[in-house]
């Protein structure tokens, strides 16, 4: 969960707000939202626990087709989309440490985003016990990361350096459409809540240990962002937070002198971490629907030794490439957060059907019914919202994205539609990557 968003966010939700006041508001509803959210998964992937979160959610709930609009705007735009958004991050501050006099320059940061991109890519195809280790090992420094701004920030406090914490709410904004867009900022860092549930066949007892995780880390997400964020505010006063294009660099230019290079190698261990636990997630996505037939058929298949789902990571690899290339951060998180909000709503929708359609179904952890319907109703807000208030062209492309979706369940998915060359296609990529369809490697 923790990548990008933290350094990135803090702006533009102050920008968003108005106020210090509503900001901290906001942080602390959007990991409550998270937590609710979460919980609310924990069932549905101790009730299903196939990999795929969602696709294998709306399959149980909806049917096919909800499932295929799902994958199709998924594995297109939604995964690769926040791969690309948290490697932009990541490159802008690993070039940032090497330049001092003027802004990174883009070909560079463009360049060492996909440098990343490849990299995560190897350790996901080599080995999954290597991919796990790499996401403790980050998980551990990003953290110690985070303690360096937190600890920081109250030596500040404990000098005295209060002044932006007081009269917090004045300047607060109440605009429904720039609440949720505020929303749209603080949800971005906290996105990653659920995808441990898109790799519930690999957890060793997920009924327990789901639940578990969720419970332990996003309260711990939460408290760590409000106290950086009240660090941020000991050493920067708001407006120069909004002026900032990075709080994190800013904060360590302040504070840590000759060691102010430690925040853009923090930034980039915590995004690189990130990254990596987002291509881990959407490499699952892409099997799962594969094995359905709602996708390539290829993209189902693992290596025939080192059993990771190679087709299905390179694929996402490609297209956050291409967006890394074509794309920058701005132009990508609202687009993104707009999308996965219908989704996640989506979900918790599922669940509430599935509670009628299947009562008897075994629920290892079951939550209250209160808490996807809030869910629910949050998303409904935050998709309806900004379309009230302030439309943009994105949400509008988001809508056609998702509808264009029909036409290609209608001939490949529901009438099975092929051709030779996609069945030549799909031998050439076996042999180019020795993989294999799961069944055949386990008989």
């Amino acid at each position: 969960m923790i990548g990008s968003g933290i350094f990135v966010s803090p702006t533009g939700l102050l920008v968003r707000t108005g106020s210090v006041g509503m900001s901290l508001i906001i942080w602390i509803a959007c990991g409550l939202l998270s937590l609710l959210g979460a919980l609310a998964y924990a069932e549905l992937g101790t009730m299903n626990t196939s990999s795929g979160a969602e696709y294998a959610y709306f399959m149980d709930a909806y049917g096919p087709l909800p499932a295929f609009l799902f994958s199709w705007v998924s594995t297109l735009v939604l995964k690769p989309s926040q791969m690309a958004i948290i490697c932009l991050s990541f490159a802008k501050y690993a070039v940032e440490a090497f330049v001092t006099e003027c802004d990174p320059p883009v070909t560079v940061v463009k360049l060492v985003g996909v440098l990343a991109i490849l990299i995560i890519l190897f350790i996901n195809c080599y080995s999954v016990n290597l991919a796990t280790s790499v996401m403790n090992v980050f998980t551990a420094a990003k953290l110690i990361a985070v303690m360096v701004v937190v600890v920081g920030g109250l030596y500040k406090l404990m000098q005295g350096n209060t002044q932006n914490l007081e009269n917090m709410f004045e300047g607060t904004t109440y605009s429904i459409g720039n609440i949720a867009t505020a929303f749209y900022t603080g949800l971005w860092a906290y996105d990653g809540w659920n995808n441990l549930n898109y790799v519930t066949e690999e957890i060793k007892n997920p009924s327990k240990n789901l639940p578990r995780s969720i419970v332990i880390a996003i309260p711990l997400v939460t408290i760590c962002y409000v106290l950086m964020n009240i660090s941020y505010l000991a050493v920067m006063s708001p407006v120069e937070m909004t002026e900032s294009e990075a709080v994190a660099v800013t904060f360590g230019n302040r504070l840590l002198g000759f060691m102010a290079w430690l925040m853009p190698l923090s930034v980039t261990i915590s995004t690189f971490g990130s990254a990596h636990g987002t291509l881990f997630a959407a490499g699952r996505l892409c099997f799962a629907a594969s094995r359905e037939g709602h996708l390539l058929n290829i993209l189902s298949y693992v290596h025939i030794r080192r059993m990771t789902p190679a087709p299905g990571l390179i694929f996402h690899s490609l297209i956050a490439i291409a967006m890394v290339l074509s794309g920058t951060i701005d132009s990508l998180i609202d687009f993104f957060s707009f999308t996965a909000w219908i989704f996640y709503g989506g979900a918790m929708l599922a669940l509430i059907v599935m509670r009628f359609t299947r009562p008897n179904f075994p629920r290892p952890y079951k939550v209250p019914i209160i808490i996807p319907f809030i869910v629910l109703g949050i998303s409904l807000y935050l998709i309806v919202a900004p379309i009230i208030d302030t439309p943009q062209i994105e949400y509008l492309y988001a809508t056609f994205f998702i509808l264009a979706g029909f036409i290609f369940y209608i001939p490949f998915v529901y009438y099975g539609f092929t051709t030779t060359t996609m069945e030549k296609f799909t031998v050439f990529c076996q042999l180019l990557f020795e993989v294999a369809p799961t069944q055949s490697i386990y008989e």
